[in-house]
């Protein structure tokens, strides 16, 4: 039995995680809240780690708040980057495996091809800055580590992007999106069945990966499917537009390349149209 510790438990990631991890009879798999278990302080995980067998650790906790980030940068620093370094700290001395979720954002979004893990990240908000400097922190203490980036994280749980589209359209609210960005949209779930299958093969083959679904979209595509998918596309009043001002910029490509966790983990990755398509049926919406 492969013991799996998952930070960060009240998210949509960590919830998606114990989902699928039903699917992994050879993890048995623990979830602790910032309640349970706040990374930030090295103490509690210390005794943690000395009171429960640990040999994998997915770390989904972190401050995803792009735009508030600009205006609680300690705040933004403390999760995503020291409370990192713990963790990692901690990890190297009870030798468990940590892999840590990281973001798209990470890149100034200057690109017009998908970035590789071999691009050189330039973040341009106090969010990217923040995950980018809590990588390095991570690969400087524990040389042996997996960190996955990937984008535009959805699901049916929490505050995401497809829930929020939802309740607008049953509220008939008219909505503006915009067409100024471009990345994939990611099914938290996916992303969930990867991180398990990468434990699942004990690998040592460390390193930074990158996991989205496959093929791109703007938001307005997003959003714009989200209707058609769930059958809203007719009620909802939706419309483009070229520029919608935010609080902090956003990189405006942030396509990933997903061959390296692909061939190295021997897994194909699912079109996103065609991943959400399956989590709203499933939704029974």
């Amino acid at each position: 039995m492969i013991h799996v510790l998952v930070t960060g438990a009240k998210g949509q990631l960590a919830t998606c995680l114990a989902d699928v991890s039903q699917t992994f009879p050879s993890l048995n798999c623990s979830f602790t809240s910032r309640e349970m278990l706040d990374i930030a302080h090295k103490e509690a995980l210390q005794d943690y780690f000395k009171s429960n067998p640990v040999d994998y650790c997915i770390n989904t906790a972190a401050y995803t708040q792009v735009d508030q980030a600009e205006k609680e940068i300690e705040k933004a620093f403390a999760i995503n980057k020291t409370a990192v370094g713990n963790l990692a700290t901690v990890c190297l001395q009870h030798k468990v495996r940590l892999l840590h979720v990281s973001t798209d954002y990470v890149f100034d979004g200057t690109k017009t091809t998908p970035y590789s893990e071999g691009d050189t990240p330039n973040p341009i908000n106090v969010y990217g800055r923040s995950k980018y400097e809590g990588e390095q922190r991570l690969a400087e203490i524990l040389p042996e580590h997996f960190i996955v980036r990937t984008s535009w994280l959805y699901s049916q749980y929490g505050q995401n992007f497809l829930t929020a589209m939802l309740r607008f359209a049953s509220e008939e609210k008219p909505l503006k999106i915009t067409t100024e960005q471009l990345g994939a949209p990611t099914n938290a779930n996916d992303l969930a069945k990867a991180l398990l299958h990468i434990i699942s093969q004990q690998s040592d083959r460390f390193g930074v990966y990158h996991y989205s679904n496959a093929g791109s979209a703007t938001w307005f595509d997003f959003a714009k499917a989200i209707f058609e998918e769930s059958g809203k596309i007719e009620t909802v009043n939706l419309a483009q537009t070229d520029h919608y001002p935010t609080f902090a910029e956003r990189p405006k490509y942030s396509v990933l390349d997903n061959s390296k966790i692909c061939n190295t983990f021997a897994m194909q990755t699912v079109p996103w149209r065609y991943s959400l398509q399956q989590l709203i049926k499933n939704m029974n919406i």
